[in-house]
């Protein structure tokens, strides 16, 4: 059985098709299979011709073992264009009551998910949307491990995927460089790598926080933004993918 070494420091990006493919073949359910058996991402692909979506979730904690997924939203796209009419969105009822801090913070109430659905009846048709594109988001550490945990407890098993970090890229351009050190030496403080600051950066307009489908739209304009700056649009897929 082939096995991704997905928390190595080294990790070989590319054996994410290797990966996936083996996916495909073992795991049973038929929403997952069609997920894994989607992707045709080869690690040397142009970014500029790799469909994308970007992901955000609303969560009431940060611990996918404790806490819990209450909103996704999505938004394909590509380097040229943000595909707008085709976004989703839902909230999902958690299996676990909300807290007032979770509330306050995105704004989602007991009545809002008092009849929302369960993540199981939603999960097909979010899979699908995501299926055959390369999910972008802003800090892999929720909606990647989020989702894996709250697969396995439905459907038993896991599902793990390439992302594109835009806060890691913010991260690799404004705090990991020589200049971002020197200034840190200095005594400056470092630069702010949170979605609205990084936006800023790039001269985006403010969107008001902690909503899935406007931090998904958020983050597609971001990494469009990042893209034109930093990046060619030949730039290997491999170098930008976790």
């Amino acid at each position: 059985m082939f096995k991704f070494p997905f928390r190595h420091a080294k990790v070989d990006q590319h054996a994410w098709p290797e990966y996936l493919a083996s996916r495909a073949n073992q795991v049973r359910d038929p929403a997952l299979q069609r997920f894994f058996a989607a992707y045709d991402l080869d690690p040397n692909m142009p970014i500029g011709e790799v469909p994308l979506v970007a992901l955000d979730m609303e969560t009431t904690g940060l611990d996918e073992r404790r806490h819990a997924i209450v909103s996704i939203g999505l938004v394909p796209f590509t380097q040229q264009r943000i595909h707008l009419p085709r976004r989703r969105y839902w909230v999902v009822k958690p299996q676990r009551p909300l807290s007032q801090r979770s509330i306050t913070f995105h704004r989602i109430t007991h009545s809002e998910i008092a009849e929302a659905p369960d993540l199981d009846e939603i999960l097909d048709e979010l899979l699908e949307a995501l299926a055959g594109r390369l999910v972008v988001v802003h800090f892999r550490h929720i909606e990647r491990p989020f989702l894996d945990a709250a697969v396995k407890a439905r459907r038993g098993e896991g599902v793990r995927f390439p992302v594109i970090d835009t806060m890691s890229l913010e991260a690799r351009l404004h705090r990991q460089s020589r200049w971002a050190r020197f200034k840190r030496w200095m005594g400056r403080p470092p630069a702010s790598i949170r979605l609205h600051d990084s936006r800023q950066r790039y001269g985006l307009p403010a969107y008001q926080g902690h909503h899935a489908l406007v931090d998904a739209l958020a983050t597609a304009e971001l990494f469009q933004a990042q893209l034109a700056t930093h990046f060619e649009a030949e730039t290997p897929l491999y170098q930008l993918w976790h």
